[in-house]
């Protein structure tokens, strides 16, 4: 269904559902006066909770990693991309898992026509997103985003979420930045990385949307929240990528902060690495904990995509080996289920 412009009154509104059959966002529900249920945007439209399940929220499908000036999605093939990583969410299936959020942002990959081709075909959720990723040395930063105002990124941003990504009709579900590394908690981030993060914190704040933040390390990290924070965005909006090597003390302060601690890089290090800091975060915050691989992707220039890591080792491998070792199955749940609802649900 087509979702209705969020600029237009009440009466256009009612004009808009009774004759085009459109859906409401949530933000237009609010203005009409109904209750808004917590909901998510996926590549396919919104989806319930009853509809969630088990969720990844930190992969990728595919990846481009030539830079913003070069990349388009004229660089690969739809069709072989399709059949080279069908599989791979196919065999999600038998893990039982049913959301997937793909991280890859605009300008590294971003496609979203061909997620939602691969969601039909595998009948999975995957949600997309937008924003800019600012990390790696702002390769993947375009040109224009230099010289626009915090705002006027801000409104590209907002323009995706209320009429879709291009022309595609396709709506992000959550916003995918990326900050490099900082040498001290307290130093300032760059200034297209700041630049970034305050549009983030706007767009959040008018969509309700949170935020996936790719970082260069944990001083990185926790300052990008605090600026959030400063901006005026909800901690609880605020996803920390890459967090396992962040070290507890950080990661409990962004815990502490209402931040989400995001162990993403599961299957891809040691286990026994991720035996000792999920329980160590579970003991302190476990309602502020979110694991995921980082796995996948086609990549873009190498024979036949490169080696493609699959998805499914979190829960043939990680997650039995944690109930092995004295974590519950309330506790399971918690950090595959309830707390990446709770994470990105609007």
């Amino acid at each position: 269904m087509e979702q209705c412009p969020m600029t237009m009154n009440r009466r256009s509104f009612l004009g808009c559902t009774l004759t085009a059959g459109c859906t409401l966002s949530l933000d237009q529900l609010a203005a009409l006066g109904q209750p808004s249920p917590k909901r998510i945007m996926t590549v396919r439209g919104w989806i319930d909770s009853d509809q969630f399940g088990v969720a990844l929220p930190h992969e990728h499908i595919i990846c481009d990693f030539i830079g913003a000036d070069k990349t388009g999605n004229h660089r690969w093939n739809r069709k072989i991309v399709f059949h080279r990583m069908l599989p791979y969410l196919e065999e999600l299936k038998k893990v039982n898992v049913t959301t997937f959020f793909d991280c890859t942002p605009i300008y590294i990959g971003r496609d979203p026509v061909l997620l939602k081709q691969l969601a039909k075909a595998a009948n999975l959720n995957i949600v997309t997103n937008t924003g800019y990723y600012g990390g790696a040395n702002d390769k993947f930063v375009p040109k224009q985003a230099f010289t626009m105002s915090v705002d006027d990124v801000a409104a590209q941003w907002v323009k995706e979420f209320e009429f879709g990504i291009g022309d595609s009709g396709i709506h992000p579900g959550f916003i995918k930045i990326g900050v490099d590394s900082i040498k001290n908690e307290n130093d300032p981030l760059s200034d297209i990385d700041t630049k970034i993060v305050r549009a983030a914190a706007q767009v959040s704040q008018q969509t309700n949307l949170s935020v996936t933040c790719h970082t260069g390390g944990g001083f990185a990290g926790l300052s990008a929240l605090r600026l959030f924070l400063e901006e005026g965005g909800k901690a609880k909006r605020f996803i920390v990528a890459h967090s396992d090597n962040h070290g507890i003390a950080i990661n409990k302060k962004v815990a502490d902060l209402g931040g989400w601690v995001s162990f993403d890089a599961i299957s891809r290090r040691p286990l026994k690495q991720h035996l000792e800091i999920v329980p160590e975060m579970l003991k302190h915050r476990a309602d502020r904990l979110l694991i995921s691989q980082d796995n996948g992707w086609y990549s873009v220039g190498e024979p036949d995509g490169g080696q493609v890591r699959g998805y499914t080792e979190l829960h043939r491998s990680f997650l039995p080996a944690l109930s092995k070792a004295g974590v519950s199955k309330d506790q399971l749940e918690q950090i595959t289920e309830v707390n990446p609802w709770n994470a990105f649900a609007i």
